[in-house]
């Protein structure tokens, strides 16, 4: 790591096999984990946590400031796990006061140009392709695959293993296993593609689309669907990891796409 034409601040905790390429700063108060690679006129500031074996590309920006009027000035951090690659000209904001930190998860593909703002968390083996945007105070589940020109809108939660495609704008919550799509965002189906990528089997996928026809093509509402799927549907961590999504969301679940 001893580059001489890049800046590492005294204080920054660099592992010993970490590479350093030139023309990189890399402020105080940041840890650095073996194995990483650090590309050129990247900037790494102050808060950072980046784990192990971590891939970062020439012009990112990694634990600025959150781009929050109210930001104080907060001791706070921004965390990025393990084996995540963090492609060309990338910006993550390091958290507020709201939950103190951004983070996203191990094993993540962020892929040119996204932004990822203040007090997002994100789960592991996502992928964010080219200028996708998350506003503040965003989660994302595991798995999450988001096409190029996304933009998510402030609080909303993404569910895992959801698919959202390109160009959409996500205003309200997307739920786990799906497909969104179309304008305004909605359900157009189960990620089936990456479910079985995932080696999840032919029946539970069945059984996950079941429960979407009755979300979502059997003219309920969400209550009445609710009750209908506990009532009729056995008891499986999916079921219930979807069901407790519908209850919980706070900013409203997406609407089923219905054509002229």
């Amino acid at each position: 790591m001893n580059q001489p034409l890049a800046y590492v601040h005294p204080s920054a905790k660099i592992a010993k096999n970490v590479v350093i390429e030139p023309f990189t700063t890399i402020h105080g108060n940041v840890t650095i984990g073996e194995g990483t690679w650090i590309g050129s006129n990247v900037t790494i500031m102050e808060g950072a946590r980046i784990g192990k074996n971590c891939n970062i590309f020439p012009g990112a920006v990694i634990s600025a400031i959150p781009q929050d009027k109210k930001f104080d000035d907060e001791d706070t951090t921004t965390i990025i796990g393990d084996g995540t690659t963090i492609r060309e000209c990338v910006t993550i904001n390091r958290g507020t006061t709201d939950k103190m930190r951004t983070e996203i998860g191990k094993n993540c593909w962020i892929m040119a140009y996204c932004h990822i703002a203040h007090d997002c968390i994100v789960g592991d083996n996502c992928i964010f392709s080219n200028n996708s945007t998350l506003a503040g105070h965003i989660n994302v589940g595991d798995y999450v695959v988001l096409a190029g020109m996304s933009a998510v809108q402030q609080f909303c939660t993404i569910g895992s293993h959801a698919f959202v495609t390109g160009g959409s704008l996500v205003r309200k919550d997307v739920p786990p296993y799906v497909k969104a799509g179309r304008e305004p965002l909605s359900y157009v189906g189960i990620n089936s593609i990456g479910l079985r990528r995932r080696g999840f089997s032919t029946e539970k996928i069945r059984e996950i689309q079941n429960i979407y026809r009755i979300l979502y093509q059997k003219n309920y509402n969400n209550s009445q669907a609710v009750a209908i799927i506990e009532a009729e549907m056995e008891a499986t961590s999916e079921r219930d990891e979807i069901l407790e999504f519908v209850k919980s969301s706070q900013r409203g679940v997406m609407k089923g796409y219905f054509s002229n």
